[in-house]
């Protein structure tokens, strides 16, 4: 098995935690984001025609977009299982990550690009307004979590792994999260005991 990766990338980053937690071996290969490598590289684009990291090839198949491989992961791979076992368990953990791939992540990934320029030329009004979508999306997760240890079925799943990258760097982004969000409080320190999600930030 190998993993296209790059290890920043938050994507990348999912997809790693699923095979920490199924304990799987694979062969990391390094795309460089820096350099432009992903769409400059004709064998990786082979691969993945969008450009894009995660790739991974399992025996002959390749899978991509993080979302695909770690449901192939789960299905090809089911101990311990990241998913529940019915369809509404299984809907739920898909809107969950949903929510985080399309207004979560993206949130952060802007704080985070504006932080990245010359203190002079960053936009104030821009990293507010993304720091107060983080802080409302911090305020969604503990209506979900409702006294949960985790955000589907209090098992946990897909959709907390799809929070995690974003989780682990919102001090970074000057992102407090509010005592009063007890559950989320609990269930980011609980995440950040599991030891696929620790060997992220090692």
């Amino acid at each position: 098995m190998k993993l296209y990766d790059y290890p920043d990338c938050p994507f990348a980053q999912k997809v790693r935690v699923v095979l920490a937690e199924k304990e799987l071996e694979y062969e990391k290969v390094f795309v460089d984001l820096r350099t432009g490598e992903h769409r400059q590289n004709a064998e990786f684009l082979k691969l993945n025609p969008y450009g894009k990291v995660p790739v991974l090839i399992d025996d002959e198949l390749v899978v991509y977009d993080s979302t695909i491989i770690n449901e192939y992961l789960e299905d090809e791979y089911p101990h311990p299982a990241l998913m529940p076992a019915d369809s509404g368990g299984r809907a739920r953990v898909r809107t969950m990550e949903d929510f985080c791939d399309n207004s979560f992540l993206p949130s952060a990934g802007f704080v985070q690009a504006e932080l990245s320029k010359p203190q002079g030329e960053q936009d104030a009004e821009r990293l507010q307004r993304y720091r107060n979508e983080l802080t409302r999306g911090l305020k969604r997760i503990e209506a979900f979590l409702a006294g949960k240890e985790y955000l589907v079925g209090g098992q946990f799943s897909l959709a907390d792994i799809a929070f995690v990258p974003a989780l682990l760097i919102l001090p970074r982004l000057g992102v407090d999260v509010d005592p009063a969000l007890r559950g989320v409080t609990a269930w980011i320190n609980r995440l950040k005991q599991r030891p696929s999600v620790k060997a992220l930030e090692s």
